[in-house]
């Protein structure tokens, strides 16, 4: 068989996990590098040339010209491939294991730097500090909310609606169709309920012709489209701006900065591994652990056990 057939039949294999066209799209991005580095000619490749030292030397060609994380996805996506063609009967086993990988760095939280940070960032949003063509503060103050008492992803946000947030009054609850197809539950406070009605009284003013059913996306761009994930992550990066937080706003994070502050504030106030994890949506409990033990909080106590802090005290005592 072809190496695209087979890359067809690997998609279509793939079709009852639900995986979201994120996940798909990298899929086929990975897929489609290494083949043209297999050959220059892809359409004629067939699965037996699939071997340990062809795949040696493309994922080396490829390694020169993409960072670590890329390179480690593209394993990840070959290996489940190469899997696929072995339980098909393509391929007698999976030449994955004699090309060499990336180790997978460890997750460092890149919570916002300062304590005011998140207090700063939500009063200068609501404010109307964000002086871009068309200022929209309802919607900037919900976007940011749901990054820091949520701690929603930004493909999270995008897929919420009027009908994501149900419950009696007070006790509302935010459903979220989560990465991986693990939807969540979330529970919000009154003040949440108000940000998110000012914000659709916002909708209705600025769009008095549309109708905004409960299914209707909630968060729009300024035609009033379901807004993409670039034009939000352009909305949140400009906040920290015109907020003058920018330079507290961690290397390689930006919206996801404010779900990384919201579990990091979350294991600095007690809560456990398995709470974290449950409102997170993670997929493992070692992911949520990994804020725990990177608090300030928690660092802080480990130091000050340390018995040679008793001699100093000691010292200035004498």
């Amino acid at each position: 068989m072809k190496v695209l057939e087979a890359q067809q039949a690997f998609f279509a294999a793939r079709r009852p996990r639900k995986d979201s066209p994120h996940t798909t799209d990298a899929y086929r991005r990975d897929l489609a590098g290494i083949t043209a580095l297999l050959s220059d000619s892809p359409d004629d490749l067939s699965v037996e040339d699939l071997t340990a030292q062809a795949l040696r030397t493309a994922f080396g060609a490829f390694a020169d010209g993409h960072a670590k994380s890329s390179v480690l996805r593209a394993w990840s996506t070959w290996n489940q491939f190469l899997t696929f063609c072995v339980s098909d009967g393509l391929l007698a086993g999976n030449p994955m294991g004699a090309v060499a990988r990336p180790k997978a760095p460890p997750l460092v939280p890149k919570p916002l730097r300062g304590e005011d940070t998140p207090e700063r960032l939500l009063t200068a949003a609501a404010g109307g500090a964000r002086q871009a063509r068309d200022p929209w503060p309802e919607r900037d103050v919900l976007v940011i909310a749901l990054g820091l008492v949520a701690g929603l992803r930004s493909a999270e946000m995008r897929t919420l609606t009027a009908r994501s947030l149900a419950g009696r009054p007070g006790e509302m609850r935010l459903h979220v169709h989560g990465k991986g197809s693990r939807d969540r539950s979330i529970p919000v406070q009154p003040v949440m309920e108000k940000i998110i009605e000012a914000y659709l009284e916002s909708c209705r003013r600025r769009f008095p012709h549309e109708r905004f059913g409960r299914s209707t996306p909630l968060l729009l761009d300024r035609a009033g489209e379901p807004i993409g994930r670039g034009g939000l992550e352009y909305l949140v990066k400009s906040c920290y701006r015109w907020a003058g937080l920018h330079d507290r706003v961690p290397v390689g994070a930006n919206l996801h900065a404010l779900r990384h502050t919201f579990a990091t504030r979350l294991a600095e106030d007690g809560a456990t591994a398995s709470e974290i994890m449950t409102l997170l949506g993670h997929a493992s409990l070692a992911t949520s652990q990994n804020y725990i033990e990177a608090t300030g909080r928690e660092q802080r106590a480990a130091v000050a056990s340390n018995r040679t802090y008793q001699a100093l005290d000691g010292v200035l005592g004498s």
